[in-house]
């Protein structure tokens, strides 16, 4: 299981920055599976500690009874209005992964709890030219990787 703290150890300017963006905004976005195998698409929050990337759900929510059947997800930071000048935009990120039930929290209200195995982390932006789109990954066991698209 590759673990947040796993991901700050060998990534750490990336991690950096994808917590960042992640904590630009209170709601994020999570894409689970459905029975049938289409996607979901719901709001959710998450929090980031030492260890992990954590995240509740209520009892009986739709992405409770998909995470219980499927635990893959995908977790889309808040989306934020990118300025007039592109190359000040801080970005994007995208979180992947399997949910593993995590303990609740002392001060956690009724429902499930996960933490995220992680096996995908992004964070896209505009280049300081403006002319490009810069795509930075990490995945466990094939490191960072950065790409850039015209």
């Amino acid at each position: 299981m590759a673990r947040w703290r796993d991901v700050e150890r060998e990534a750490p300017d990336l991690a950096a920055l994808v917590r960042a963006v992640f904590g630009a905004g209170t709601n994020k976005t999570m894409a689970t599976l459905r029975a049938d195998g289409s996607p979901r698409i719901s709001g959710t929050e998450l929090a980031f500690d030492a260890q992990d990337v954590t995240l509740g759900m209520m009892p009986g929510s739709v992405k409770l009874r998909d995470v219980l059947r499927d635990p893959r997800v995908a977790v889309h930071s808040p989306t934020l209005e990118p300025p007039a000048d592109p190359t000040q935009w801080v970005g994007d990120a995208k979180l992947a992964g399997r949910l593993v039930e995590a303990p609740r929290p002392d001060d956690g209200p009724p429902g499930a709890y996960f933490a995220l195995d992680v096996t995908e982390v992004v964070h896209t932006r505009v280049d300081a030219s403006g002319e490009a789109l810069v795509v930075t990954s990490w995945h466990p066991g094939r490191g960072v990787t950065r790409v850039e698209r015209t």
